[in-house]
């Protein structure tokens, strides 16, 4: 892999239920409509990204877990999708294993950057998707990453569970990454109607300012409906307004790489 080309984003939140998983698949279809080579790396036991990108449980064998305890390498895991230019390494129900069993391993919190660094694959986005937890998986993501992208949901107590996320990003950053950054937050089921939705906005902007993206996604039916078909909703429903949210974070997502200068 060429660590220059490639930009490694975790997607991570610690508090599950804030369309973590949703963003990375459809920031990843999205990235790829706009012909960008995308591959997920699916971190996540629960396996929700691959069952949406329509990844059936008996083909996922060769998986995630097997390549955090370094018996296959990475590119061994890779399965191409339905959508053309986005892959994904699947999770598998091992996984769930992993965070005990890489407890006594030599460099555990370098599993998935050393897997990445010896993998001969070409991507323009490598997505992580994290497991809704701050634990030794999540820690691997964010070593492995050059940057970070938040989706919080438009509820009352989400600054208080963004702190910690932003604290366990300070320590990955000053003992194992020093490059690690803050891509940015997206505001994620957000109801116009709802005065809370518009209050918690309103305070995560003037929290975090321009981390913050000016694309919010919606609280949208065909977005909740899409993964039970095993599809991305940009693919399930072009139109709707959930896939036109996440079409407009995938430009700022780039937008935002230019002006860093990747």
């Amino acid at each position: 892999m060429h660590p220059h080309r490639t930009r490694i984003i975790s997607i991570a939140n610690q508090k599950g239920g804030v369309g973590k998983t949703t963003t990375a698949i459809n920031l990843a279809t999205s990235l790829a409509a706009i012909k960008q080579k995308v591959l997920i790396i699916d971190l996540d036991p629960q396996g929700n990204a691959s069952t949406g990108l329509g990844i059936e449980h008996e083909t996922r064998d060769k998986n995630t877990y097997h390549v955090l305890i370094r018996e296959i390498a990475l590119q061994d895991a890779i399965q191409a999708t339905c959508i053309p230019g986005l892959d994904i390494v699947p999770s598998g129900i091992d996984l769930s294993g992993a965070e005990i069993e890489l407890v006594d391993v030599e460099r555990r919190e370098f599993c998935l950057r050393e897997a990445l660094m010896l993998a001969s694959v070409e991507y323009d986005y490598i997505l992580i998707d994290c497991p809704p937890a701050l634990g030794l998986l999540t820690i691997n993501a964010l070593v492995a990453s050059q940057a970070v992208l938040v989706p919080l949901q438009c509820e009352f107590f989400a600054l208080e569970g963004v702190s910690l996320l932003v604290r366990t990003i300070e320590r990955v950053k000053a003992t194992y990454n020093p490059g690690l950054e803050i891509q940015g937050i997206v505001l994620t089921m957000f109801d116009g109607r709802n005065n809370l939705s518009g209050a918690v906005a309103d305070d995560v902007r003037a929290y975090f300012g321009d981390k913050v993206y000016q694309t919010v996604i919606p609280r949208n039916v065909k977005v909740s409906e899409a993964p039970s078909y095993g599809r991305p909703v940009i693919v399930y429903d072009i139109d709707c307004a959930g896939s036109q949210a996440y079409l407009s974070l995938a430009g700022e997502v780039i937008h935002r790489e230019r002006r860093v200068g990747v």
